[in-house]
């Protein structure tokens, strides 16, 4: 994983004076070209590496840098931890444990205690969902042409990006990358990918932007949404819209009202509540909700 050998590589400037880019890629087993791209993300970090080329040349931190580890304090530590720990929920990993006994090395009571924060970035989709993040990660860390089937609801088809960023956002993992068909950047969600490869040609960097993950940007809320739900279904409409979402109506029904993106969701969504919401508005809501209801209804009739 691209953050443990990161962690290494940097270790092993602290404890050694200089070493080489054969050295190292023999020992994290990638190749050189990897190995320089490490060297140049922990320069943007800060940490001040120095190459030297030819005879008696190679790679080191300048004269006077160090980690001083007395600048965390055993709680910052411990939150930095948690999210390492939730990387290897996903990346089948185990960076978080090598990293811990890094950490720990003749500095046991800085990280002392039981842990106190568990999280877990796995999803329902582990099984699945790993070896996804394993080929993306490889896939953007080498700077090659990521290929997969993906499933959306104007249909299938087969999608070539360039990735640049792995997401986790809204609960759930997505890939953020220009797609070559499309010629613009999308956002793809792993679960809805299937046979995900990388493949063996490479891509040159675009200047890619950070992602607006937004609501604003991503679900823009331009249907006006008016319901009322039945008492019962508090507890739903807090978990996905918040407590500030609806007031409550004189015969005690929620009054719902919020901004949606999508009818055929939006109605989707509506449909898991059965009997317990009356939409007011929009119309074409209604319209599509009775429609559901008849043809459901002529199936379980027959």
């Amino acid at each position: 994983m691209k953050t443990d050998r990161l962690i290494g590589i940097l270790s092993i400037l602290l404890q050694e004076e200089k070493t080489t880019a054969p050295r190292l890629a023999e020992r994290f087993e990638v190749s050189r070209r990897t190995i320089n791209r490490d060297i140049e993300v922990l320069c943007k970090a800060g940490i001040p590496v120095r190459t030297i080329q030819g005879t008696g040349g190679g790679i080191s931190i300048m004269d006077g840098y160090r980690v001083d580890r007395t600048i965390l304090t055993s709680k910052e530590m411990q939150m930095i931890l948690a999210g390492l720990r939730s990387l290897d929920s996903v990346s089948g990993s185990s960076c978080y444990s090598r990293l811990m006994e890094k950490v720990q090395a003749g500095s046991s009571e800085f990280v002392s205690g039981r842990d106190s924060m568990l999280i877990d970035l796995s999803s329902w989709y582990k099984g699945s969902l790993a070896p996804k993040i394993e080929v993306i990660q490889s896939a953007i860390e080498n700077r090659h042409l990521l290929q997969f089937r993906y499933y959306s609801p104007s249909g299938e088809s087969t999608r070539t990006i360039e990735p640049y960023y792995l997401v986790f956002h809204w609960s759930s993992w997505y890939v953020w990358g220009w797609c070559t068909s499309r010629r613009d950047y999308r956002l793809f969600k792993l679960n809805r990918m299937d046979c995900a490869a990388e493949t063996e040609s490479d891509f040159v960097c675009r200047d890619a932007p950070v992602p607006d993950l937004s609501c604003e940007k991503i679900f823009p809320g331009e249907i006006q949404v008016r319901a009322l739900f039945a008492p019962e279904m508090k507890w739903r409409l807090v978990e996905d819209f918040g407590p500030d979402c609806y007031t409550e109506a004189d015969d005690g029904r929620l009054l719902f009202s919020a901004g949606y993106t999508d009818l055929d969701n939006l109605v989707t969504w509506l449909m898991t509540f059965g009997a317990k919401v009356e939409v007011l508005e929009p119309a074409g809501a209604r319209d599509m909700l009775r429609r559901n209801a008849e043809e459901t209804l002529r199936i379980y009739t027959e």
